[in-house]
């Protein structure tokens, strides 16, 4: 009978050892809950985020040729790929829904992940986006850059 009080502190170790692995599993799945939850889904409210109607950005002329600017909080960016010419996309990079933060080298640049996207169709050409940048409608009225989400 000397080895039951052996086995039981061998017990209570291994309880400790897998409710201890339980803890850390649903944690885990909270914390990763957690991540899917604030970084939100491709689903319907990333479309409720886009601007409804027509959004005046302001003069065409801040935007550079062969460049653009990216409007952070209207989540737009808008490019000039050649002289007259302005195209409008999403801002939001469609690998994870990062807003890109620049319009460089004649890419649109993404921080998280490093994805790139061309200025003339909003076209992946580098990193982990597997699509294109939406388009958008984009006029210039009176000077000014209007631009309709489609």
């Amino acid at each position: 009978m000397s080895e039951a009080p052996e086995t039981s502190p061998a017990t209570s170790r291994r309880s400790l050892l897998c409710g201890a692995a339980a803890a850390l599993a649903v944690g885990g799945t909270v914390a990763l809950t957690g991540c899917s939850s604030s970084s939100g889904s491709s689903g319907s409210s990333d479309s409720s985020s886009a601007p409804k109607g027509p959004v005046d950005l302001g003069p065409a002329s801040a935007i550079p040729e062969g460049g653009g600017k990216v409007f952070r909080e209207q989540k737009i960016v808008v490019t000039q790929p050649t002289a007259g010419q302005y195209k409008a996309f999403s801002a939001k990079c469609t690998h994870a829904g990062c807003i890109v933060d620049q319009v460089k080298k004649e890419q649109i640049q993404c921080p998280c992940h490093g994805s790139r996207f061309g200025i003339a169709d909003g076209a992946v050409q580098d990193g982990p986006a597997p699509s294109p940048l939406p388009a958008y409608t984009v006029t210039v009225e009176g000077g000014n850059l209007k631009v309709t989400p489609s």
